[in-house]
């Protein structure tokens, strides 16, 4: 609800004036609408935004800042917001005062929060409340439907929100406080994965609608849980592609492999493509950046269909922590050592093959290795 600057509905000392105010419904709003609104948000429309302001002690500047951050649409001076509104400024704002948050910080709080919730907000609407709001007999319309699911629903839902919000806070803490400094807490050192579906473009032509979202759907599902099952982080998908990260090169290359893997037995799937790359990457508002990213995306467009491509950085972090071979030659030897001396050879579980170097636009000349599973290449268990 993006606020503007003007309007009136205090006295001189900051108490509200509830007159003259504005009708708190709109003759057109539909009725069913307003009552799940007020299910919802559990309280009635009882102020502007002005008097909202007045009434949470702070400027209309800091609150259309708060508002336009968390995403919400200009409603100009109708009076739509409620007690739990003012109580959310009133926080915020709070934490400001407190010295907790400064108050470009709170501000990201909001917009983050804003934007996170939003799209799971729309998802649920659109993939799991019109499914369970179809009228359960004919004759029934989904009005008389929706009110009561929602209410027997809400309160489950936001105890699993909350839920699931703590669990991500303390696995999100946890890597913070293993950072090395505290320079690495804002620029880490990750590895960084994109996996693309080639040929979606293609797709979009030929598929319908909805044979379409059910492939993007089952595509981000299949790697949200092959990320998270492997100790990575999904960070966004972006319809054919999705990107994720890891704190180590082991886990990225797992991950990746399993995604070709797993795509590549299913028939329904175009093929994969997948690129990473290690090195210092900038974390803001759960999203990541810099070169590192720019070079795991290039050398995803530039990989072959259903293979890995991985950086120079990335290779030479798989051969330090002992998961690949410097060269296959290398490998050969140390068995023959090993079986001179009697002792059991090192076990490797990646494969590294050098490219051609090539030009990346934006980022030189890189060069790019293959990444495979060593001997059956099969996907592990």
């Amino acid at each position: 609800m993006t606020v503007d600057d003007t309007g009136s509905g205090a006295d001189g000392d900051g108490r509200v004036d509830p007159e003259p105010a504005p009708d708190s419904a709109d003759p057109g709003e539909d009725p069913l609408a307003l009552r799940l609104e007020g299910l919802i948000l559990g309280a009635e429309r009882r102020y502007t935004p002005f008097q909202a302001a007045r009434s949470a002690g702070v400027s209309m500047e800091l609150a259309s800042r708060f508002w336009r951050a968390m995403g919400f649409a200009d409603i100009g001076q109708a009076k739509a917001l409620t007690e739990a509104d003012v109580l959310a400024l009133r926080r915020l704002a709070g934490l400001v005062e407190a010295g907790l948050l400064s108050e470009a910080m709170a501000v990201q709080v909001a917009r983050s929060t804003g934007q996170t919730t939003a799209r799971l907000a729309e998802w649920q609407i659109d993939s799991f409340l019109e499914g369970l709001t179809e009228p359960p007999e004919p004759g029934m319309t989904r009005t008389e439907v929706t009110y009561p699911i929602v209410e027997l629903l809400l309160p489950e839902l936001q105890e699993f929100l909350v839920y699931v919000w703590r669990r991500q806070l303390a696995a999100s803490a946890g890597r913070v406080i293993q950072a090395g400094d505290d320079e690495e807490m804002v620029d880490r050192r990750l590895a960084v994965g994109f996996a693309d579906l080639v040929g979606f473009t293609r797709l979009t032509r030929r598929m319908e609608e909805e044979e379409l979202g059910e492939l993007v759907e089952a595509f981000e599902t299949t790697s949200a849980d092959l990320v998270a099952a492997r100790g990575g982080r999904l960070v966004k998908t972006l319809g054919d592609e999705v990107l994720y990260a890891a704190d180590d090169a082991g886990t990225a290359a797992e991950i990746a492999l399993l995604l070709v893997e797993t795509m590549a037995h299913d028939e329904t799937m175009p093929e994969l493509r997948v690129g990473i790359a290690f090195g210092t990457v900038t974390t803001r508002m759960g999203d990541v950046f810099g070169t590192t990213v720019n070079l795991a995306s290039r050398l995803t467009s530039i990989a072959p269909k259903d293979a890995v491509l991985v950086d120079s950085a990335f290779a030479e972090e798989l051969i330090r922590t002992g998961d690949a071979p410097a060269s296959e030659a290398a490998a050969a030897e140390e068995a023959a050592a090993a079986e001179k001396e009697g002792e059991e050879p090192p076990v490797y579980r990646f494969a590294l093959q050098p490219m051609w170097q090539r030009p990346v636009r934006g980022l030189g000349v890189v060069e790019p290795w293959l990444l495979t599973r060593r001997g059956d290449g099969g996907a592990e268990a």
